[in-house]
């Protein structure tokens, strides 16, 4: 009798195993499924948008962006729809924004990159060109955030629901301007600016450039101005807003 109730047990227990180690895998198979997404992508702001100093004329950062998002086993398809302008400053941007073919765009997509500030920096640099000084920066940082406030607003008024992504300034003013000494405390209270604002609204990102072009602009900047992002500058940028965008899940794609 005992040999019987063991021979039960023993024949139970495989039974029950093996039902587990079949539910288990096809838990295990349903996790493991991704079904790939679309990804609508518009990319607003200045010449680093509009891809000055890709000497292919691919759009620069946005030309390494798609083809790194499409690499991925949880995106079918990235479309990039690029409105920068060369010269652009942050009111500048507000009024590109208010364009029908933008406002379209911006309803439409998943994610908006914005690349703005180096041109609200210059602006202060030709108003005081006679006279340059450190708190002249200073003085021009409360108007620089409001206007980018502005932005975050009206792009948020058009889509509550994309995120965003600010990617920071970078330090090419160095040949320019040798002899300001200050420039990178200058950059670096722009860019925190800029990391205040970003901080103010939700679903927001703000990526960090500055430190890939440090002590490497004549490797990273384009030969004919100095002061744009060369084909690899790009690249490298790509690659660092393709990180961030990836970093805590931001993006959100299936994997």
């Amino acid at each position: 009798m005992r040999k019987i109730f063991i021979t039960f047990l023993f024949a139970s227990l495989l039974t029950i195993s093996g039902c587990s180690a079949a539910t288990f895998k096809s838990v295990s198979s349903e996790q493991k499924k991704i079904v790939p997404v679309k990804l609508h992508i518009v990319s607003v702001g200045d010449s680093l948008t509009e891809g000055i100093g890709d000497s292919k004329n691919r759009g620069g950062y946005t030309y390494y962006l798609k083809h790194e998002l499409n690499s991925l086993k949880g995106v079918k398809d990235t479309s990039i729809q690029n409105f920068g302008v060369k010269g652009n400053t942050t009111d500048q941007l507000l009024a590109k924004l208010q364009e029908s073919a933008v406002k379209k765009a911006i309803k439409q997509s998943d994610l908006v990159i914005i690349t703005i500030g180096g041109n609200d920096i210059m602006k202060v640099f030709r108003a005081n060109i006679s006279d340059l000084n450190e708190q002249a920066f200073k003085n021009a940082i409360p108007d620089y955030k409001k206007h980018l406030s502005n932005v975050f607003t009206t792009i948020r008024k058009e889509n509550p629901n994309a995120k965003i992504a600010l990617v920071g300034i970078y330090n090419p003013f160095s040949t320019w301007f040798s002899d300001i000494k200050e420039m990178n405390t200058i950059l670096n209270d722009w860019n925190n600016t800029s990391k205040q604002v970003t901080k103010s609204y939700k679903n927001t990102t703000f990526i960090p450039v500055a430190d890939i072009f440090a002590k490497r602009e004549d490797e990273l900047l384009y030969e004919e101005d100095h002061f744009h992002p060369n084909n690899k500058g790009y690249d490298l940028m790509s690659q660092r807003i393709f990180q961030y965008l990836l970093k805590d899940d931001f993006l959100r794609i299936p994997h």
